[in-house]
């Protein structure tokens, strides 16, 4: 009975950690924090797959990406000069872009600084370097988020994969 359930859980973290890999991408999913609950999950139920000081290397990525996640688009945004309005505009677009996939998620930010600054502030270039700043952060944000976790999901499921292949031997 014990190993049906410890199965069913590893699967779990590894869906949640695959769902983490596409909140990575997608906004207002916690994508990088859902990969670390899969992590911390196999690190729990796959023992000595996992040293602690991994994990705890995951948890400092996960919230270094987090926090920067929420301040670059700020920083750089006003480092371009832009105004509030293009920061609402950014994360609008991005909302938007998500109907118009794959483009729209890449166009969205841009589109959505440009016109929410040039509705501030009517100066073509000014709008046009603000987007720009804020398309940057909305990469390396993403980026960032994306690559934190696809690392964590390999750790998960090389430890599940591990764990198994010694559980069923």
């Amino acid at each position: 009975m014990m190993t049906v359930i410890i199965i069913i859980i590893i699967l779990i973290a590894i869906i949640v950690a695959l769902l983490g890999i596409v909140g990575a991408v997608v906004p207002n999913m916690p994508g990088p924090p859902l990969c670390f609950a899969s992590l911390v999950t196999a690190y729990f139920t796959c023992p000595g797959q996992l040293s602690l000081e991994l994990v705890l290397w995951m948890l400092a990525l996960t919230v270094l990406v987090t926090v920067l996640d929420y301040v670059a688009p700020i920083l750089l945004t006003k480092m371009g000069g832009g105004s509030k309005r293009a920061m609402w505009g950014s994360t609008i677009g991005i909302i938007a872009g998500l109907f118009f996939m794959p483009y729209g998620l890449i166009l969205g930010p841009l589109v959505g600084a440009f016109l929410g600054e040039i509705s501030h502030n009517s100066d073509l270039p000014h709008a046009t370097k603000v987007a720009l700043m804020s398309f940057i952060s909305f990469l390396l944000g993403t980026g960032l988020k994306l690559i934190a976790s696809l690392l964590m999901t390999f750790y998960t499921i090389e430890a599940a994969w591990k764990f198994g292949r010694g559980f069923f031997a």
